[in-house]
């Protein structure tokens, strides 16, 4: 069985935020931009925290920026 996936519209919210760095969003939660990568990536899921954090930053509820792929 494959494991549950959770995937994310950060880069695309990125892009319509005029262009955000992962540097900048990483800035604005307070974690790195490696991080915000890893996330966008799917390789790292973040902590509630950090998820609820980008979704502020984006003005977005949490569903429409992370979805729960099983």
């Amino acid at each position: 069985m494959a494991e549950p996936r959770i995937t994310n519209q950060i880069r695309t919210l990125r892009f319509l935020a005029g262009e955000m760095t992962q540097a900048d969003l990483g800035t604005r939660i307070g974690v790195t931009r490696q991080t915000i990568a890893a996330i966008e990536a799917g390789k790292y899921s973040p902590t509630l925290e950090a998820a609820f954090r980008i979704a502020q930053v984006f003005g977005k509820p949490l569903e429409e920026v992370f979805q729960w792929v099983g």
